[in-house]
């Protein structure tokens, strides 16, 4: 679903993915570009998160932004950049980097990986996307 704000941003919201915990959207659309939020492994239905492995968690993530996109009329294939939160970098950004070359393709969007302190989680991932007209 869509919804309309002031300034020509329009808010992207879908059950496909897991609702926000807090007061933010989804995914927000501006000037053709689709932001969405932070999204973790977690299944949309039940909130768990799925996956024990940085691979399984981040194939999650993307299908959960994979949502996200396909309700503003995007893909990961118009993901121009990412933006991604590892709770281990040193032990996991190798698997996470050969789950991200199996998913985009090139030219590969611009990313910036860093470490942080998840809870319960092992990957969060935000995006930029281009939305088809």
């Amino acid at each position: 679903m869509i919804g309309e704000h002031g300034s020509g941003v329009r808010e992207i919201t879908t059950p496909r993915a897991p609702s926000p915990g807090g007061a933010y959207s989804q995914g927000i659309i501006v000037n053709g570009f689709v932001f969405s939020a932070g999204c973790g492994p977690q299944d949309p239905i039940t909130g768990v998160v799925i996956g024990d492995t940085i691979a399984a968690q981040t194939r999650q993530v993307l299908s959960n932004i994979s949502a996200i996109l396909a309700e503003a009329n995007s893909t990961l294939s118009e993901v121009v950049k990412v933006t991604a939160h590892l709770a281990n970098p040193e032990r996991d950004f190798l698997e996470y980097d050969a789950v991200c070359r199996a998913i985009f393709s090139k030219p590969y969007p611009v990313r910036t990986t860093v470490g942080s302190c998840l809870v319960g989680m092992l990957v969060e991932i935000d995006v930029v996307a281009v939305v088809r007209p």
